[in-house]
């Protein structure tokens, strides 16, 4: 696959966005736990790994949230994760699917490790393993998209992460043009986009409660 075809499949589900749902992160933390929940977080992983298009929108909003109540994620701070990003930037494509397969199964739903392995896949011509992992990160991309509009702090997207946030804003298209200001939250980090009479309101979840 060439690099634009794999840029423009990543941008497709940008434009699919039609409902706008509440976030209710308590009912979030606690069905991921509770066994008998429909959104119980094995039961939601089972499908994500296996047949991602068959989870629909909230239950796709409970797994890409519920990553903030998971004890065993992945940092890029972590040296596991810099050991893909340096093989990722020497363009050891082999590497980068080895040793983001490891960062996958503990943190399946880390999008700077899928956006890894998306590249090694689309470099090394793996295309079964690209478009599972593409499916994947639309799902999670869709529930990040589909948080808010961002148009007021009120209805601001949500983000779990700056990481995540910059996987948006290319997304959206915002570019070096924008200038940023942010607003300290309880919960988390506004940080609003702004170039000439547009603004576009991101949080960044800190969910500690």
């Amino acid at each position: 696959m060439k690099y634009h075809f794999f840029l423009l499949l990543l941008l497709v589900s940008v434009f699919g966005f039609s409902q706008k749902s509440k976030i209710d992160f308590k009912s979030i933390e606690k069905s991921l736990t509770n066994a008998q929940s429909p959104y119980n977080y094995e039961k939601l992983i089972f499908k994500y790994k296996g047949y991602p298009k068959s989870l629909d929108s909230i239950e796709a909003q409970y797994l890409y949230y519920g990553r903030n109540f998971r004890k065993d994620k992945i940092s890029t701070s972590d040296d596991d994760f810099k050991k893909l990003a340096e093989a990722f930037k020497d363009k050891n494509f082999e590497e980068c699917v080895k040793l983001g397969k490891v960062l996958y199964d503990k943190d399946p739903t880390n999008l700077d490790v899928l956006l890894i392995l998306l590249r090694a896949y689309d470099s090394l011509k793996d295309g079964s393993n690209f478009m599972h992992h593409l499916g994947q990160f639309r799902l999670l991309a869709d529930a990040m998209k589909a948080s808010g509009d961002g148009k007021s702090e009120k209805t601001a997207y949500a983000v779990n992460s700056v990481g995540d946030e910059y996987i948006l804003l290319n997304m959206l298209n915002i570019g070096q043009d924008y200038t940023r200001g942010s607003k300290s939250l309880k919960d988390g980090m506004i940080d609003i986009w702004e170039k000439e009479d547009s603004k576009i309101y991101i949080k960044v979840l800190y969910l500690d409660f």
